[in-house]
């Protein structure tokens, strides 16, 4: 299993916009048969070194992890999350 985790610091990080976004992140569970388990979380510290939301994604293999990424609805994704971030970082690694 290929664990996918991605941090997301976002340019406007008031509680509505975070919310949206995490919801836009949300709205990928069901849709896209490779990915096996999605979890979202929103910062509750907002500490200097935070980041706003955390994606915690899980795969059968790189393989669905590579199909995932150009997967339709993951594209849809990928084009909001390029307007409201102002960062992010990621981590792949097996589980």
């Amino acid at each position: 299993m290929i664990t996918h985790i991605v941090f997301f610091k976002l340019k406007d990080n008031s509680p509505e916009s975070v919310e949206r976004t995490a919801q836009v992140l949300r709205d990928m569970e069901g849709k896209i048969d490779e990915l096996k388990h999605i979890e979202v979380g929103i910062d509750v510290l907002h500490s200097e070194r935070s980041y706003d939301i955390a994606l915690i994604t899980k795969f059968d293999s790189m393989a669905a992890l590579e199909v995932y990424q150009v997967h339709p609805v993951h594209k849809k994704v990928i084009e909001h999350m390029t307007q409201v971030r102002e960062a992010s970082v990621s981590v792949d690694f097996e589980s």
